[in-house]
């Protein structure tokens, strides 16, 4: 762990569902802000405790990129009850739209985050051109529910699946479903560019700048 800035953490963790196959290299990382009311747990997995102290004296709340980046999620409400801010789970129709499925094979739709509700529980869904009541401006990614958010107060960017460093640099995800061009994502994106970007935090890789971010969007 180490704090990239006063209030801004960054670690990195196994991710439990990672395999040889995998198109993502096994360390992932999750972020902490602390606003000074609230301690911000992004995409969480492996939270040190020296992060979770903090928590007796803030408000902790989970947000998730992506709802499959539930990661260590269900371990934090179960031990806390912290509350949940996520875009929505794929639909059955979504998951059809996405993998070619048939409608047997989508069944209910995604699991992702059933527990939750399953267990009493319930999560703030949000969609891109969202503004959280957390000081965060959603903006829609390579999906309507793989976001990349912007933190004023931090001037800090954090993304999910859609801006990712695989070891290659910081670009758009190659993982692009059918119908869904580079510069379609780029496109959507770009109005980032327009924030005092300080920060850029990937999920999938180590925290970068705006220059990064730059020359992920740029039309090369």
């Amino acid at each position: 762990m180490r704090e990239l800035r006063a209030g801004i953490w960054h670690w990195q963790a196994p991710h439990p569902e990672w395999s040889a196959d995998a198109a993502w290299p096994q360390e992932v990382s999750s972020y902490a802000l602390d606003d000074g009311a609230r301690l911000l747990l992004f995409d969480p997995l492996a939270v040190p405790e020296e992060i979770l102290a903090l928590a007796a004296d803030r408000e902790p709340i989970v947000v998730l990129t992506a709802p499959w980046h539930e990661r260590g999620t269900k371990i934090l409400v179960e031990r806390f009850g912290l509350p949940v801010y996520t875009p929505p789970p794929d639909t059955a129709e979504d998951l059809m739209q996405k993998f070619g499925i048939t409608a047997e094979q989508a069944g209910d739709g995604s699991p992702d985050l059933r527990w939750l509700k399953e267990n009493g529980g319930d999560a703030d869904t949000y969609l891109g051109g969202d503004s959280l009541s957390l000081g965060i401006e959603a903006f829609e990614g390579r999906e309507h529910n793989d976001l990349v958010l912007w933190v004023g107060s931090a001037g800090a960017v954090i993304s999910g699946d859609t801006l990712v460093d695989f070891g290659r640099g910081f670009q758009v995800a190659d993982w692009l479903r059918a119908g869904v061009t580079r510069e379609e994502v780029k496109g959507r994106l770009r109005p980032l560019l327009e924030r005092p970007v300080e920060l850029v935090l990937p999920t999938h890789g180590a925290p970068t700048d705006r220059t990064a971010l730059e020359r992920a969007l740029s039309d090369g």
